[in-house]
């Protein structure tokens, strides 16, 4: 599975109800696992962005759809990259004519 890397910052609302984020967290585990995917870090920071979420997924389509699932909620907006592990990397520049 590719590894993505997203990005979140909270929108007004989802601040507004920042006691119900864990919840939204734990129901986004479940939106990840039901398109076969999986939540396998998540962090809490500080900066220019509220949070941090390292995931696998099948490909990029199922990134895309999970990316718009879970900010159709309003409560977060989402920046999602590809990022290749050690291995891969090493293939990549392996590779180069």
């Amino acid at each position: 599975m590719a590894t993505y890397i997203s990005l979140i910052r909270f929108t007004q609302q989802g601040v507004e109800t920042i006691k119900d984020s864990p919840a939204r967290l734990d129901m986004a585990k479940q939106v990840f696992k039901s398109m076969g995917a999986s939540v396998k870090e998540f962090y809490l920071v500080t900066g220019q962005y509220d949070a941090v979420v390292i995931g696998e997924a099948p490909d990029d389509e199922t990134m895309a759809k999970l990316a718009l699932t879970i900010g159709a909620t309003g409560a977060i907006r989402t920046e999602s990259f590809r990022a290749f592990t050690e291995d891969e990397y090493r293939k990549i520049i392996a590779a180069l004519s």
